[in-house]
């Protein structure tokens, strides 16, 4: 059964979506727990991080830090926080999160955005990516 991310990479589900390339996709997280909050995925269902090639994770990090490079350059923000847990989805992905503070990083808050917010936002994030 695919995951709901799979289905996004399918386009079957509808995302903000911040960079993609052949193997990656990166979105803004539609539960944020800071605004600017991005996932991002190995196209390919792969369950647990360590379960991806040694390429394809290191692929996947340069990926990462090209996101969390413009990420940082929209948003403003003290840096630009990284967290692999995993538990919540059955496909590998890395939570980018702008950080002001530590509660930026405690999946138990939450903040609330428009749609508008979050098209323009992506759209901000894009103009900034150089992958």
């Amino acid at each position: 059964m695919s995951t709901i991310f799979t289905k996004i990479v399918r386009g079957e589900i509808p995302s903000y979506k911040v960079a993609e390339d052949s193997q990656f996709l990166a979105f803004l997280d539609v539960n944020p727990n800071a605004k600017g909050h991005v996932l991002c995925i190995p196209k390919k269902e792969i369950d647990k991080i360590w379960d991806l090639e040694e390429e394809r994770y290191r692929a996947l990090m340069r990926f990462v830090r090209c996101v969390a490079t413009a990420l940082e350059k929209t948003v403003p923000c003290k840096r630009v926080g990284m967290a692999v847990v995993g538990l919540e989805v059955p496909h590998v992905h890395v939570h980018l999160i702008p950080l002001n503070s530590m509660k930026d990083m405690d999946f138990s808050h939450k903040v609330k955005m428009e749609k508008e917010e979050f098209e323009q936002l992506a759209s901000d994030i894009q103009s900034k990516m150089d992958l």
